[in-house]
Parts: C-alpha cells; sequence; structure tokens
C-alpha cells in the first residue's frame, strides 16, 4: 500500500527541454500586450529561487520516506523543479536586454527566501506545498485555456505549457510528504495564508517595477486592459480563485482536481510540437547539405 497519491498513468520524470526565448524577451511577447508580458515575466523572477526552496524542503524529510513510489516521486520532483530554475534563470538574465534592472528585483526576493529557508523544516514544508498548489491551479489553467496564451510567441508558449504540464505532474509529491512527516493540518492552513500574501505581494511588486522600466507604470489604459485579463474577461485570477479557496477545505488534496486528461492531451500536443521542430531542424540540414554538395 503506497502513500503516494499521485495517480497511475502519471508519471513525475524530468525532461530535459532547452529554449531558445532571448529574441522573444526582447519584445513585448504576449500579444505585443505591457501588462501580460510584465505579469507572465513577474512570475518568472520568482521560481529560479523559490524552486529551490521547494527541493530544498522537501529533501529535508526524503529520509524519512520509505515508500519507493513516492521515494522515486521526490527524485523525479527534485529534477523537474531543479530543471524548472535552471530555464527561468536564464530567461531571467535574458530579461537584462530590455533594460529591466533584474539584480534589483532578485535581491528583493532573495531576502525573503533566505528568511524563508531559516524556518523549522515543518514550516518550510508547509510553505513550499502551499506554492505548489498555487502553481498547480495556475498550471490547470493555462493547460486548460489555451487562449489565454493567444498572441505569445511559439517559443513562450511551449516554455509555458512545459512547465505548465510538469507541475500538474508533480503537484501532490510535497503534499504526499508533508501529510506522512508533519500531518498538521491547522499548520497546513495558517501557512498558506502567508503563502498567499506573499505570492501575491512579489508578482505585484515585480509587475509594477517591470512596468515603470517599460514606461507603462502610470499608463491608465495598461492597468485597466491588465485587470480585465486577470479579473474581469478572461479573468485569469477569478476564474482561478474558488481552486485556490480549495486549498482550506478539510481533507483537501490537489488531486481532488483530477485533469489527468488534460495532462494527457497537452503531452500529446507538446511531443507533436516538439517532433514537428525535429523535423524541421532535419529538413534544414538535408537542404544545407544538398546545397554544398551541388556547389562541389
Amino acid at each position: 500500500m503506497t502513500i503516494s497519491s499521485t495517480p497511475e498513468g502519471v508519471s513525475v520524470e524530468p525532461r530535459h527541454l532547452r529554449f531558445d526565448i532571448s529574441e522573444d524577451l526582447k519584445t513585448l511577447w504576449h500579444g505585443n500586450d505591457a501588462f501580460r508580458t510584465a505579469f507572465f515575466n513577474a512570475l518568472s523572477l520568482q521560481f529560479p529561487d523559490g524552486e529551490q526552496q521547494f527541493i530544498n524542503a522537501v529533501r529535508l524529510y526524503r529520509d524519512q520516506i520509505e515508500d519507493p513510489k513516492l521515494k522515486a516521486e521526490i527524485r523525479g520532483f527534485i529534477g523537474q523543479e531543479a530543471l524548472h530554475s535552471r530555464e527561468h534563470r536564464s530567461y531571467n538574465e535574458a530579461l537584462k536586454a530590455r533594460g529591466y534592472d533584474i539584480d534589483a528585483l532578485d535581491r528583493r526576493f532573495e531576502k525573503h527566501m533566505e528568511w524563508v529557508g531559516k524556518l523549522p523544516p515543518s514550516r518550510q514544508l508547509a510553505g513550499t506545498c502551499g506554492a505548489e498548489h498555487y502553481t498547480a491551479v495556475l498550471a490547470n489553467a493555462i493547460l486548460s485555456h489555451p487562449e489565454w496564451m493567444e498572441g505569445a510567441t511559439p517559443a513562450m508558449a511551449k516554455l509555458w505549457r512545459w512547465h505548465a504540464i510538469e507541475e500538474t505532474e508533480h503537484k501532490s509529491v510535497a503534499f504526499d510528504v508533508y501529510r506522512e512527516c508533519v500531518g498538521n493540518e491547522r499548520l497546513r492552513r495558517i501557512v498558506f495564508l502567508f503563502v498567499t500574501w506573499n505570492f501575491f505581494k512579489y508578482t505585484f511588486l515585480n509587475t509594477c517595477s517591470l512596468l515603470k522600466a517599460d514606461g507603462k507604470l502610470w499608463s491608465l489604459r495598461t492597468w485597466i486592459g491588465g485587470l480585465n485579463f486577470l479579473w474581469g474577461k478572461p479573468g485569469v485570477l477569478r476564474k482561478c480563485l474558488p481552486e485556490f479557496l480549495a486549498y482550506f477545505r478539510k481533507g483537501f488534496h490537489p488531486w481532488q482536481q483530477d485533469n489527468r486528461e488534460l495532462l494527457e492531451r497537452n503531452l500529446r500536443e507538446l511531443d507533436m510540437t516538439s517532433s514537428a521542430g525535429s523535423i524541421r531542424f532535419a529538413e534544414i540540414l538535408i537542404a544545407v547539405c544538398k546545397t554544398v554538395r551541388h556547389k562541389e
């Protein structure tokens, strides 16, 4: 009897993908919309240090887990989060090309993460569960509503889909470790309140800093469009709100939102996109070789 609640058919395995998005990040890559671009970039700024903290928190309890299935999923979780951290670190470095003071924004968040790293292990793991809930709900929303990424460059849309897929796959790993090793429901809910405050606080501050650098911080049109995107129509955060709040339910578990079918469909489409890219590269390579032979 396993203590892992990851459903059969869901594999927590890292995919060693790399994304060449440096040119995309020199532009307003999300439909030439300043707010949407800044919002997703603001999320990315939190990922390298945040996901490293998730890894650290789970590692504090890894040796207490004896269940083979959950132990394997912990390895997969660490691998996936490490690759997310790597890709988003490159992402954030590329943002400097637009003139953003990314180092200053990083220092602001690093101070917070240093404080988190000094908390007792149970609070660190509870915080990881809460943050993973936010990433899982947002991931489900991105996969469910591809129209929310309409206008994004193909490379950026693919990066965010890849990240959303893997966040969905491992959404219960830290939670299962917490349930087995800590199991304090009151602590889980209280810490989630702090996670909620900090998640929205740093996303808002980062979005404002990026908009300021773009000269759009005091643009009424930009903010009306942005608030409509988040809370009006399509209402990205508005539509996620019931799932965010589900975390407070007694007996909550991440896989109560059973989105395996959605996950499988997006995995197939991601594989098709990757295959198409590989075929195109091969076609270009063959054409170059033919040209070289012809010249010879």
